[in-house]
């Protein structure tokens, strides 16, 4: 998967967590990964209506 170093940077910031041993927020990463699934979910629906609907 190819991404931005910005594009990185930013996503490391939202998730970053120093009161974590592995540097991340769990919870954070979590919530953000299901949300973008939900994201993608709600455009292939659209996607796929379009397609049936002709």
């Amino acid at each position: 998967m190819e991404i931005s170093n910005e594009a990185y940077r930013k996503i490391e910031e939202m998730i970053s967590s120093d009161e974590s041993p592995v540097g991340i927020d769990a919870k954070k990463t979590h919530v953000l990964i299901l949300h973008q699934l939900r994201v993608i979910e709600d455009r292939l629906s659209l996607i796929e209506a379009s397609l049936k609907s002709g």
